[in-house]
């Protein structure tokens, strides 16, 4: 608590004011005791403080001001003694000073406690090929943390956003959608073309073109609704029009009806499983289409404690424990975007390119 905190008293007690409220600071309270603490020497008080003579005198008529009560006996310029009622404020404000204490305890303790529920909104990508072994280390370290994992589209997490169903929510892009938080930077990736491997896709012996792609049946991920995305506008900047003939949210059943035959399957590159490679081959497609960025948000009120901040830290583990700690006390979205400015993203990739750190 700082000097901005404010204790509202009704003056029918201690005050002579015709004022409903009186309305003291912190801070004030602080430098009282200081003063009373170092013989009523304002000046030792100030440097006890690590602050100016001038300063803690103004404080401390302004609270006498505020109360309406002279709280010391006045000696020339020098503080003789403490009054009657200034006895009783003093009394009181150790009191209130040993409550702030202890609140400030209860939050560490509170802050550093090891048990509780964190509950995640993602999509099927992140939780089926992303998140597995944050969580594995997660509960190695919070076994006594419940976890609970939801699954959707952007627009299904911004709704549980919405009901307060969530503490995190990990997505790439519609920042539209998610006023409400905080985002955190945390990884870059591209996407990765998926054929059964004697499709001619793959045998082509030279890099993919839109234009190619452009020549087959396509299977892609539901498409946001609110605006045009990313993929069908990389088609458009060039003439083309793609033949999206099958969309879902879930990339292994985009696998499936690859396996079918049903068209050429376009996911992200953390898709990319190895396990796959036995029937299906993974075509870079790094620079076709925009790269993108994954982040990891949370509620601008939300009070984060020491668990939450390591599985973000664990998510995104180029972040350092400054940015960390400075991430607890930031409130805006431009402070986030001020305090990783210069963060250099690693770009996530499949099993073949793993994680890459960005140039």
């Amino acid at each position: 608590m700082g000097g901005d905190a404010t204790i509202a008293a009704d003056n029918s007690h201690i005050g002579r004011r015709n004022d409903a409220t009186i309305r003291m600071k912190l801070q004030q309270l602080k430098y009282l005791l200081a003063i009373v603490d170092n013989g009523l020497n304002i000046t030792a008080a100030a440097e006890k403080l690590y602050t100016s003579q001038p300063g803690v005198s103004k404080q401390l008529k302004l609270l006498e001001e505020e109360l309406g009560l002279q709280l010391f006996v006045r000696k020339g310029k020098s503080l003789g003694g403490i009054t009657a009622a200034g006895e009783q404020v003093i009394d009181r404000a150790r009191s209130i000073m040993q409550e702030v204490e202890n609140i400030r305890s209860l939050a560490s303790e509170y802050f550093d406690e090891e048990e509780g529920t964190l509950s995640i909104a993602t999509t099927h990508t992140q939780a089926r090929y992303v998140l597995p072994e944050v969580i594995r280390k997660f509960r190695d370290r919070y076994p006594q943390v419940n976890l609970n994992l939801h699954q959707g589209t952007s627009e299904q997490i911004a709704d549980m956003v919405k009901a307060n169903d969530i503490d995190f929510a990990i997505a790439t892009g519609s920042h539209d959608l998610f006023d409400d938080l905080l985002l955190v930077p945390s990884y870059h990736w591209d996407r990765k073309i998926i054929v059964p491997r004697d499709h001619e896709l793959a045998t082509l012996g030279r890099k993919l073109t839109l234009q190619d792609l452009a020549e087959h049946p396509l299977v892609t991920y539901v498409f946001s609704f609110g605006g045009q995305s990313s993929l069908k506008r990389a088609f458009a900047d060039q003439g083309l029009e793609p033949d999206v003939v099958f969309t879902a949210r879930d990339a292994d059943v985009i696998k499936t009806y690859v396996r079918m035959g049903l068209g050429v399957g376009i996911v992200a590159s953390m898709a990319e499983d190895c396990g796959d490679q036995k029937d299906l081959a993974a075509i870079d497609a790094e620079g076709l289409f925009p790269r993108s960025t994954t982040w990891i948000g949370f509620r601008k009120d939300m009070v984060l404690r020491r668990y939450m901040l390591d599985f973000v830290q664990l998510f995104a583990p180029h972040i350092t424990a400054e940015q960390l700690e400075q991430t607890r006390h930031v409130r805006s979205q431009a402070d986030i975007d001020s305090l990783f400015s210069d963060a250099k993203l690693p770009v996530r990739g499949g099993c073949t390119d793993g994680i890459i750190e960005a140039a």
